[in-house]
């Protein structure tokens, strides 16, 4: 009731209050001392929340130091809090980039925007990141960290894991990044994959594990996804299928699709042996 009264007065101050009055109302995080880490697999009808995390390293010696941080302290910290599911990868071909990629599925931006407050009062994750909270000022464990926010495709909900992930078997992973010239463009280029990319995707052997609608980071307007396969020369094999499938021939000459992604990167990644994905 309130809100509508807002929305028909055009009060930013009365829609503001309105605003916090109904996220005071939503459910909380659940509680960071339960034994029972909490599934987070999205119900029906319901989007899961996606944090890309990219630590920028220089050495070797470094990286393994934020991987012992990822290891022993977060990635245990947000089981903890029932986030499961929780990628971490390393360049598959790294030269002199260090870097490490982070994946964490988030339910709730509720549970996103507590994340801070819950670790702070985490007794166990502050002792495991004691070594990485130890850099000094003038010699810190990374350069920055990237982070994009996204919002999970209707297509595919909820993160799918690769078959090769239960059994720890040989994978490999494909990041890609669309970015479009404007913020219609990048709208129909998501809807391009809700009505039929994703799938064609799937029976292609692609394997998709996650697509995300950035909210959040840099270069956007733009969408983020992974792909998985057991190793480079099958990934190869099933992307030449996908290219000639009848169905992504006629979808990609359709005139609403056209024109909506001006620039592509990607980068191959593999899962650090404590990887959840």
């Amino acid at each position: 009731m309130m809100i509508s009264k807002c929305i028909q007065s055009r009060s930013f101050l009365c829609l503001g209050l309105a605003m916090v009055l109904a996220m005071s109302c939503s459910p909380a995080v659940e509680n960071e001392t339960s034994e029972e880490p909490v599934s987070q697999t999205a119900g029906e009808n319901m989007l899961e929340y996606y944090e890309l995390r990219v630590y920028r390293i220089d050495s070797l010696e470094k990286q393994e130091v934020v991987s012992r941080y990822l290891e022993t302290a977060l990635v245990p910290a947000l089981n903890r809090l029932g986030i499961d599911r929780v990628g971490v990868f390393t360049l598959q071909e790294p030269g002199d980039d260090f870097s490490i990629f982070a994946l964490i599925p988030y339910p709730t931006l509720d549970h996103l925007t507590r994340l801070s407050d819950v670790l702070d009062q985490d007794a166990d994750y502050q002792q495991a990141a004691s070594e990485y909270f130890a850099a000094s000022i003038d010699d810190p464990a990374y350069g920055r960290i990237e982070n994009k926010l996204m919002k999970a495709f209707d297509s595919i909900p909820v993160m799918e894991l690769p078959a090769q992930t239960a059994g720890r078997e040989p994978r490999i992973f494909e990041l890609r990044t669309y970015e479009s010239h404007h913020e219609n463009a990048a709208y129909r280029k998501v809807q391009m994959f809700d009505e039929g990319e994703t799938q064609i995707m799937r029976e292609t052997g692609l394997g998709p594990v996650f697509f995300g609608e950035v909210l959040v980071g840099h270069d956007v307007p733009n969408l983020t996804y992974m792909l998985s396969s057991t190793d480079r020369e099958t990934h190869k094999k099933s992307w030449e299928a996908f290219l000639v499938h009848p169905d992504w021939v006629r979808m990609k000459a359709m005139d609403r699709y056209k024109d909506t992604v001006s620039k592509i990167a990607n980068w191959f990644l593999v899962p650090t042996p404590y990887s959840q994905i």
